[in-house]
């Protein structure tokens, strides 16, 4: 089930939210502690046929109750007279409202600023405290940026217990919880009516859950893919693979979360049984030191964009340059070598930069390489086999194809820069650190007349790319219609 919070300030505005969350929630969070005046609770209750748990949060637990604590605990029994489906009790004052009618009991932990610890003595007590205090089910809230911080709540949902659990993770990975919450059997989910009304930063809307991540079709045999990120290339890349597991028939979803410290990675990847993962396009320093193995274009320090548990180890992928290889070749046309014997000056000194001359030089392609760098874009051209072109002997230079493979990269006539004027007609350019949107040297070569290679082209290269690798199957071709 989804639950969807309301804050009303008025019992006429809350009668008016209401009738809009039951439209698309399955439970209703009536949070009292909004109200300016005490409602009739048991009026509130006819206003809509969907189960609603009523809440009266103090301000240490994420609410607005201004009021004292002895009126906070005669309004909740004033409550669960009224006969709430739900009713959320604080952990230390459950014991203070005794069980009423057909009212099932939430009894919550809260703490905004710091997880619970991580052993498993602290988790456990609380589920004892909650017991004793005839919990139907627990509820845990706390911040949870990280998978890091996560993991004492993902931990907890995973496992099975005499009472169900279920969460509220205030930060990005309060997503992830969520996500795997549904496989895991959490009675309900949290979530915001719409975007503007969410109880946290970050929080998803019911539209989010439906349209990006699929959630209603989430189950115990659903098999997680995790994509590094929230960011809104992270969630579009996240929308097209679960619309296209849907659509292909896969139980297959991908999970974004977010991580600083790789230590126990690997150990929460197994435990959660996610066997890949997708990094940032043009990869991602921590996701390459996960990495047991790399494939031969990565080299030692190339950029890690796909993650893969196979053969009992970690093997690390390259997804972005074999796109934009292709999309290159698709642009210049003319038979199964496009590249062959073409100039490609890749400008770039950087692993992404080196992943795009393996596969350039694999096509046949002639390898210049140059960069601000000039040190830098000697050695590479060493290591590679590539020919080194100084920055101030670009203009001289016969090229074919114009690789950018600089994420920092900047224009004008400074040192360190790439100078406009070397972008003219006819080299084709594609900036393949560019990722879905226009980069100011694209911008540029466009309106030199150069034709190039769009952004969205790659971006979608890179997602069939990533979604072959990872299920085997082509990504279903009506995917980019939607």
């Amino acid at each position: 089930m989804i639950c969807i919070s309301v804050t009303p300030e008025s019992r006429r505005l809350a009668r008016a939210d209401l009738l809009n969350a039951s439209r698309q929630g399955d439970l209703i969070e009536l949070c009292l502690d909004h109200l300016v005046k005490s409602p009739d609770i048991a009026d509130l209750l006819d206003a809509v046929d969907k189960p609603i748990l009523i809440t009266c949060r103090r301000s240490q637990d994420g609410g607005k109750w201004t009021g004292n604590e002895e009126d906070r605990l005669q309004l909740l029994r004033q409550a669960i007279v009224a006969e709430p489906d739900w009713i959320e009790l604080d952990l230390d004052i459950a014991s203070k409202v005794p069980r009423y009618g057909k009212t099932r009991r939430v009894v919550a932990y809260t703490s905004l600023y710091s997880p619970l610890g991580s052993t498993r003595s602290e988790i456990d007590e609380v589920f004892e405290k909650a017991q004793a205090a005839d919990a139907d089910v627990v509820k845990f809230t706390w911040p949870t940026p990280t998978l890091e911080a996560a993991w004492p709540l993902l931990s907890t949902v995973s496992q099975k217990r005499d009472l169900p659990v279920v969460g509220m993770g205030l930060g990005p990975c309060g997503l992830t919880f969520s996500l795997l919450g549904r496989k895991y059997g959490s009675p309900w989910i949290y979530a915001a009516l719409e975007h503007g009304m969410e109880a946290y930063e970050g929080q998803p809307t019911v539209g989010d859950l439906d349209e990006i991540h699929r959630w209603r079709s989430i189950s115990g045999s659903t098999r997680f893919i995790a994509v590094d990120g929230f960011d809104d290339g992270a969630l579009a890349m996240v929308g097209v693979f679960n619309q296209a597991a849907e659509s292909a028939g896969l139980d297959a979803r991908w999970l974004p979360l977010a991580w600083q410290d790789t230590s126990r990675l690997k150990q929460m990847f197994e435990k959660l049984k996610i066997q890949g993962v997708v990094g940032r396009p043009g990869g991602d320093a921590q996701l390459g030191e996960l990495a047991d193995r790399r494939e031969e274009a990565l080299g030692e320090d190339g950029p890690v964009d796909l993650l893969m548990h196979k053969d009992g180890a970690w093997q690390g992928f390259g997804c972005l340059w074999r796109a934009a290889l292709l999309a290159l070749e698709e642009a210049i046309g003319g038979g199964d070598r496009p590249l062959d014997r073409r100039n490609v000056m890749v400008i770039g000194t950087g692993p992404l930069a080196r992943t795009m001359i393996f596969g350039a030089s694999r096509r046949h392609g002639l390898v210049s390489i140059s960069g601000g760098n000039d040190r830098a874009a000697q050695q590479l051209a060493s290591d590679t086999g590539a020919r080194y072109v100084p920055v101030q002997n670009l203009y001289d230079t016969l090229v074919d194809v114009v690789v950018l493979a600089d994420p920092a990269l900047e224009l004008g006539p400074g040192r360190g820069q790439l100078n406009p004027s070397f972008l003219r007609p006819p080299m084709l350019v594609t900036d393949v650190a560019a990722g879905r949107e226009d980069s100011e040297a694209l911008t540029e070569a466009r309106s030199r007349g150069c034709p190039v290679v769009e952004p969205e082209t790659v971006w979608w290269g890179m997602a069939e790319s990533l979604f072959r690798s990872i299920t085997g199957q082509e990504l279903p071709p009506d995917i980019r219609q939607h």
